[in-house]
């Protein structure tokens, strides 16, 4: 089925009000922080504002638009959709080190209130101290795409609506816990925070794994997801092809993704040491 103008790509093929409220949600917050922030001793630029909102779109785009009916009939769609939501998505919206700017948008009972109470939640903290640990973050990164590709799981996940909605929504947490630890913009001396060498070579950790699992679907002779099969396929190509074009997805855009952090990283690095440290609310 395909949808009668352009346009119609951009309706719902299903409507998910998880979706609609996180992403709607977020936009509100950081523009209405930004907003406030924009008169403080620190405001946040045009830049943040625009790689903040273009990477919450690009997360709505993939998950709460005919995109999504695609994705779940066509495997490199799908693979696009997961680069979106476990790497660009993600990486544009913390790129903007947006954490001061959603505070500032938050009503002042929330920041009075619910702030302190959940920084004051022992669970909660070492949950996240868990997966932020430098060991830990790049093999969650990295074994949740392998976990959700290997063949079995996949054609679960693809088949059931539930399991469907976990694999996004966890490849979307992820992605937002992965990169909020590279792109820290927290003062140097900030209790924590991962030094940039620390960061740069979590980065080309998680490349090789990356790099092998893309050639491997893209080198394949034989197709390895016979899911989209039962599902029928949106468009009609072999479903060799299918899987090679989302293997290549796999391999370089995703590998590219992490030198490209470590460029942002490096300039960051080396404004640094000229003395002149990266403000919250900064893309350089």
């Amino acid at each position: 089925m395909q949808p009668d103008s352009a346009w119609a790509y951009l309706l719902p093929w299903e409507f998910y009000p998880a979706v609609v409220l996180f992403c709607g949600g977020l936009a509100w917050l950081y523009i209405r922080g930004w907003r406030r922030c924009r008169h403080s001793a620190r405001p946040a630029g045009y830049a943040a504002l625009v790689s903040f909102l273009t990477g919450l779109g690009l997360v709505y785009l993939v998950m709460h638009t005919y995109l999504d009916y695609l994705a779940q009939h066509m495997f490199w769609i799908h693979r696009v959709q997961h680069l979106v939501l476990h790497h660009l998505g993600p990486f544009l919206m913390l790129l903007a080190g947006p954490w001061e700017v959603l505070r500032a948008g938050l009503p002042v009972s929330a920041r009075a209130r619910w702030l302190p109470a959940l920084a004051r939640n022992r669970p909660l903290r070492l949950l996240y101290r868990g997966v932020q640990y430098p060991l830990v973050a790049p093999l969650l990164f990295v074994g949740l795409i392998y976990f959700w590709l290997l063949p079995e799981v996949h054609f679960g996940a693809m088949l059931s609506a539930t399991r469907y909605q976990l694999m996004n929504w966890s490849m979307l947490l992820d992605g937002l816990l992965f990169w909020w630890l590279i792109f820290d913009s927290r003062p140097a001396s900030a209790v924590g925070r991962l030094g940039y060498g620390g960061r740069i070579v979590i980065l080309s950790l998680v490349v090789p794994p990356q790099i092998l699992i893309g050639a491997h679907m893209a080198l394949a002779t034989e197709s390895l997801y016979p899911v989209y099969n039962v599902c029928g396929r949106a468009w009609p190509i072999s479903p060799l092809t299918d899987q090679q074009i989302g293997g290549l997805v796999t391999w370089i855009p995703s590998s590219m993704m992490s030198v490209l952090a470590m460029l942002v990283l490096l300039r960051r690095w080396m404004r640094e040491r000229e003395g002149a440290p990266l403000r919250q609310g900064s893309v350089s």
